[in-house]
């Protein structure tokens, strides 16, 4: 217990004292984990298995978690490009990267001649961008793009790590010869009707999931309320092992169903998102920490150079030619908004975590460097990419400032028919009078506390207002748009 309460606040800090320098806080948790294991304090962890079982759970709720907070309103018109780069994308990053595996890894490293199978399992593990690295790197940063391109890289993000994991085990499987067949058109057949069929499956597990469990919610009648996140809690690992049993894939099927429960009304939905926020970031500590745990790190010299070229050519080459070609029927987005998308493509613990099935299976060959080398493009991969994303927004023109709410942390419940929302007080609004009774608030209207400075103030109809002053408004749903 004093090891691992001395790790995780080991984790808080550095990721505290990180974001100041941009630093991603994952890439500092990763960092703690390899400080702590046999090449720094001596913690001896070697469980692929243990690791793997870690990152299924933690995903599992970080994946629920960023459909969850993801407002369907925001991704719905980035539905079909954003559902296009996270699977023609990825497979053309495969494809891409794959091509380069097989020839020049022949000249880089000899001893390592991977033939074409394992050269497209290297690139299939690494194709995927992380969605915790992308959801805590956005969250932290406060960022705001223009085009609508941060509700496009976080739908990339959440499911795009189905294909990649299909991916993943289809060529896992034709290494062990699981996935043997007499041609090659029957090989590709197989491989495309097990590709539909785990999309097909997990999208429909994941919506009838999400559905049943905000109706289960709505009507779970219990005194403490925080028993309902311990409820969603286990609808999400429901979720996730009965769509594997029927042959769906179950990061998707997870995503799918926090995206219903997010846009559908929910009792206590405070309570349940304030805990899932909390939890999130906790399964995302362990999970980093244990992969931490699980890489040596004299071992990574062995890969730097074949790291240091591969990580280059996916940041730069086939990442970007993946988005470039996958954007083409798509004119929303121009040239700078493309090659943004294009460097936010970052690798974070999902790539380690697919290494960690070519560690666990006896049909991989060389599966300790593929480990290897994956780990360390993902260190290369955070501190390249993940601590220039608010640069390279600015660098291309594509930040906009975002104005935080004068009134964080109050809500209604979804159980009232009411709606919450600011507004700033303007010279516009004092011209016929200053005092709150003055500015023309509808009937239905009611301002229930200002802002002014640091300050609250509960209003009454005489209180004078200022140019500055927030308001918090309290109005029947869809109504008072007017004031």
């Amino acid at each position: 217990m004093l090891v691992v309460a001395a790790m995780l606040m080991m984790s808080v800090l550095v990721g505290k004292a990180g974001s100041r320098f941009g630093m991603p806080a994952l890439l500092l948790f990763l960092g703690v984990g390899m400080l702590a294991g046999v090449d720094g304090f001596g913690l001896h962890f070697d469980s692929a298995f243990s690791a793997q079982f870690v990152g299924m759970i933690a995903l599992s709720i970080i994946l629920f978690t960023g459909g969850l907070e993801t407002r369907f309103s925001d991704i719905r018109p980035v539905l079909v490009p954003g559902l296009v780069l996270a699977t023609v994308g990825v497979l053309l990053t495969t494809g891409i990267t794959g091509v380069f595996i097989y020839y020049v890894f022949h000249w880089l490293v000899p001893e390592h001649s991977f033939g074409w199978i394992e050269s497209m399992l290297i690139a299939a593990i690494m194709s995927s961008t992380d969605s915790a690295s992308v959801f805590s790197i956005f969250d932290s940063a406060k960022l705001g793009l223009k085009q609508r391109l941060r509700p496009t890289l976080e739908l990339e993000s959440g499911s795009n790590d189905p294909m990649a994991y299909l991916l993943v085990v289809i060529l896992i499987g034709i290494m062990e010869g699981n996935g043997h067949h007499e041609t090659t058109g029957d090989l590709l057949l197989h491989s495309s009707v097990t590709l539909v069929v785990q999309l097909l499956f997990g999208a429909l597990g994941g919506l009838c999931s999400g559905y049943l469990t905000v109706w289960v919610i709505n009507r779970l009648r219990v005194d403490n309320e925080f028993l309902y996140p311990v409820m969603v809690i286990s609808c999400v690992f429901f979720t996730f092992t009965l769509t594997e049993l029927i042959g769906g894939n179950s990061y998707l099927a997870v995503y799918m169903a926090g995206l219903v429960v997010g846009n559908k009304r929910l009792a206590v939905r405070r309570t349940i998102t304030t805990f899932f926020g909390g939890f999130t970031w906790l399964v995302q500590i362990i999970m980093f920490l244990t992969l931490g745990l699980l890489v040596n790190p004299h071992e990574l010299l062995q890969v730097v150079v074949p790291g240091i070229a591969l990580g280059l050519f996916i940041m730069l080459v086939a990442r970007p030619a993946a988005v470039f070609v996958s954007f083409i029927p798509f004119r929303g987005y121009t040239l700078k908004g493309r090659a943004y998308v294009a460097w936010v493509g970052l690798r974070g613990a999902v790539p380690i975590i697919f290494a960690t099935y070519a560690v666990v299976s006896p049909g991989v060959e060389s599966s300790s460097f593929i480990f290897n080398i994956v780990f360390f493009i993902t260190i290369l991969s955070l501190l390249l990419q993940g601590t220039t994303v608010n640069a390279m927004a600015r660098w291309l023109g594509l930040s906009v400032p975002v104005k935080e709410r004068a009134f964080n942390g109050i809500d209604i419940s979804d159980d009232i028919a009411a709606t919450t929302r600011e507004l700033e007080i303007t010279s516009g609004m004092l011209a016929d009078g200053n005092t709150l009774k003055e500015i023309g608030l509808p009937a239905d209207v009611l301002a229930v506390m200002v802002r002014r400075d640091d300050s609250y103030i509960v209003p009454k109809g005489d209180t004078r207002l200022y140019m500055g002053d927030v308001l918090l408004l309290v109005s029947t749903a869809g109504d008072g748009e007017g004031a």
